[in-house]
């Protein structure tokens, strides 16, 4: 199947025919003795082919989920159902010898903790050329290693620390041998899960950098899931927003940083500090509540106990659709909110 055969009953959500990932009524669930919780419910999103997406949201809100999902590595007793289109195929009606054909030569991930995804008695380049030659037998070890080493170099690691086991690394070095895990077959997607989060400001630029430069030659796709608001704002195109297992706002990044539309976007982009300002100048925004139980969720919109602008008898009922909402530059932006729906 090709792109264009996804079935016309699932449109994608930006009007874009370029549409590599498309996710409809998307939902994980994991029993639990106090009932099924629900991870993910009902989750639509499409990302367009060659874009950063970056996707945010609290601690909790699904952000992790979303991604292992997208891979099929939710683990038993979790179950997933709904429809991950990936360029053009539904990923959920695929059997797990077709789908380790697709992880890591047409997606691949970049895992938030590289110590337990790191086999530990394994030297690191070894890791690499595994995953190269797996993918393409074709390619012979010293050609592996050769590509190992010149990608090794681009993210600033001295090709003798390929010979090192995991537990010889920083945390940081190790971080950058599960990104050079994931760019090493290109990829036709990446999901990276908090990929800089034990990377230094420079390192992490090096990768930002590299990151640029990989989508200029290969049109990358990128589907960016991370807390750093700046890192979105440098690198990403569109930004998704997601809150206790679903995505509320999503739009061009310029569009939702200006101007938001659902509060609770505009609560996390108030809860940034901003630089620009000395510390005694301002007050840190602090969102009251915290993130709802996901075995019993709200009822209506699950962003209704903290909102500030919740509506009795209509936000804590109904819920809401994410659909277009009115932008000042017309920009395609969307919104899961009453207040810009009708009634």
């Amino acid at each position: 199947m090709t792109a264009s055969s996804v079935p016309a009953a699932v449109p994608p959500l930006t009007g874009e025919p370029e549409t590599l990932l498309s996710i409809r009524d998307l939902s994980v669930t994991y029993p639990t003795r106090g009932g099924d919780l629900r991870a993910i419910q009902g989750l639509d999103l499409d990302v367009q082919r060659g874009e950063v997406l970056g996707l945010v949201g609290e601690s909790g809100s699904g952000k992790s989920t979303l991604g292992k999902a997208i891979m099929r590595l939710i683990a038993p007793p979790g179950t997933i159902s709904g429809h991950l289109y990936f360029d053009g195929t539904d990923l959920l009606t695929l059997g797990e010898a077709r789908m380790r054909q697709v992880r890591g030569r047409r997606i691949s991930m970049i895992f938030q903790d590289p110590m337990t995804s790191l086999n530990p008695v394994q030297r690191l380049d070894k890791h690499i050329i595994e995953a190269i030659r797996v993918h393409e037998p074709q390619v012979t070890t010293a050609e592996a290693l050769e590509r190992a080493r010149d990608l090794a170099g681009r993210l600033g690691i001295a090709p003798g620390r390929l010979s090192s086991y995991p537990h010889q690394l920083s945390g940081g070095m190790r971080q950058r041998i599960m990104i050079e895990l994931a760019l090493a077959l290109r990829a036709n997607l990446i999901v990276a899960d908090e990929p800089t989060t034990a990377l230094d400001v420079i390192v992490e630029a090096q990768f930002l950098e590299l990151l640029r430069e990989l989508r200029r030659e290969f049109g990358l796709t990128l589907l960016l899931i991370t807390h750093n608001i700046g890192i979105i704002a440098e690198l990403a195109d569109r930004v998704a927003v997601m809150y206790a297992g679903n995505i509320v706002e999503i739009g061009a990044v310029e569009t939702v940083f200006r101007a938001p539309k659902h509060p609770y976007t505009q609560g996390l982009l108030k809860s940034i500090p901003n630089l620009s300002l000395d510390a005694a100048d301002q007050t840190l925004y602090r969102m009251d509540g915290s993130p709802p139980n996901l075995i019993a969720p709200p009822t209506g919109c699950r962003f209704h106990p903290r909102c500030p602008a919740f509506m009795p008898g209509l936000c804590d009922v109904r819920v809401p659709k994410l659909e277009p909402v009115v932008t000042d530059d017309g920009s395609r932006q969307l919104a899961a909110c009453w207040l810009h729906q009708s009634h």
